[in-house]
């Protein structure tokens, strides 16, 4: 799987750097070709010499080439990123996490990064004490580039550099050769998604009370984009329909912004009759005040008394309407009775597919970076996932939606 693929290998300055000359080498060894991009501070921890000969290549130390070379090539950062099927920060130190969570483009680096090609992979191997490493700053930095599409391998338990013993270790250079190979291979490998036309719902819904009050819920929308994103990299032609949010879009994917359950379903049901999958992962309110107030609702008394209206349902009405070799994929969303309200919510609506969600508030539903999700075919069968990351979550789900394509269709 490594022969003949681009690597690039990232080292930020951590005491960790010492073990990538060894990455570098089992790389080769492997038929890989690898590239090795090396921070001011990395440089303090592994020569540049030592990467140069084990890669046999040039080792890009400055965004900017030394003005004695003569050489004015000013876009290699770009060349490098286009270069790449995989880009590998080991180890990556908390000041350069906290770069590319922000964007920021001032080395060799972080140019490469924002650089890569859209759907390629990045690998991110955090090193350092392991305060640090659980500290609020690093994680919310970490989640940030989890929502939008890195993998981040969790470091070890172990003997540290510090001469304290815990959580920090960087894995050995046969792990991470190992964890390179296996996201290659994801990669890489062929999908009955590619070329399908797929409509993800994504996120909540607001219904105006008034001009300055709406009711809503909790709902992120970060399960319905990592979808959008793992569908995408499928090669799938993707038509994101979202709720108000603030998330990125993910590359190569199509976004359609509404704010009511009533938008929703009117940009919903243009796509009803042409796309493949329709995946509804959107938190959409079930009522809506009748007559919202126009401008804003004065406090008049000790209560306020609503008529809500039902809205209309979107994937109950894709599921009726839907042709043969469509697929209708939805969530259930759950507190107790989980298994059965799911499987009579997947009957009632004619779905294929329901990822059941079972919400504890925690580890599980709306506004955290994991979810624990039980999907339950056309045969009632449950198959129970473990505690994943969302973007984890979204592709397991997406190869039980690959299962339903029939070949030729």
């Amino acid at each position: 799987m490594l022969r003949g693929k681009n690597i690039i290998i990232a080292i930020c300055g951590g005491i960790a750097a010492y073990k990538i000359p060894v990455l570098v080498r089992l790389l080769k060894k492997n038929g890989a070709n690898v590239k090795v991009v090396l921070t001011a501070s990395a440089s303090r921890f592994v020569s540049e010499l030592t990467l140069a000969t084990v890669s046999q290549e040039q080792v890009y130390c400055s965004l900017f080439p030394p003005a004695e070379s003569g050489n004015v090539d000013y876009t290699r950062h770009i060349s490098l990123g286009e270069w790449a099927d995989i880009f590998v920060v080991a180890p990556a130190t908390a000041n350069t996490i906290a770069k590319l969570a922000a964007g920021l483009c001032d080395d060799m680096l972080s140019a490469c990064f924002l650089t890569l090609r859209p759907n390629k992979p990045v690998l991110l191997f955090p090193a350092m004490d392991g305060q640090m490493f659980n500290s609020s700053s690093v994680q919310r930095n970490l989640a940030l580039l989890l929502a939008e599409g890195s993998r981040i391998i969790n470091p070890e338990s172990g003997e540290l550099a510090s001469g304290q013993c815990g959580l920090g270790r960087m894995p050995e250079p046969e792990a991470i050769a190992a964890l390179i190979e296996e996201e290659l291979q994801k990669s890489c490998r062929h999908s009955s998604l590619q070329g399908k036309s797929v409509v993800i719902t994504a996120g909540p819904t607001r219904e105006k009370i008034d001009g300055v009050r709406f009711i809503s819920n909790y709902s992120s929308g970060k399960m319905g984009f990592a979808l959008a994103r793992a569908a995408a990299e499928r090669g799938a032609k993707v038509t994101l329909l979202a709720g108000p949010v603030s998330l990125v879009t993910p590359p190569l994917v199509e976004r359609v912004d509404v704010e009511s359950a009533k938008e929703m379903y009117d940009a919903a049901c243009t796509h009803f009759e042409t796309c493949d999958v329709f995946i509804s992962a959107a938190a959409i309110a079930d009522y809506r005040p009748e007559a919202p107030f126009q401008g804003k609702l004065k406090k008049t008394g000790e209560e306020l008394t609503l008529t809500l209206k039902k809205n209309p349902d979107i994937l109950a009405e894709f599921g009726k309407q839907k042709s043969p070799g469509q697929i209708a994929v939805g969530f259930a969303l759950e507190c107790e009775d989980g298994l059965k309200n799911a499987i009579k919510k997947r009957i009632e609506k004619n779905l294929d597919l329901i990822a059941l969600n079972f919400y504890d508030g925690k580890s599980s539903g709306f506004e955290v970076e994991t979810n624990m999700l039980t999907l339950i075919g056309r045969d009632n069968e449950a198959t129970l996932l473990p505690l994943l990351s969302k973007p984890d979550a979204a592709n397991r789900l997406l190869e039980a939606v690959e299962k339903l394509i029939q070949p030729g269709c």
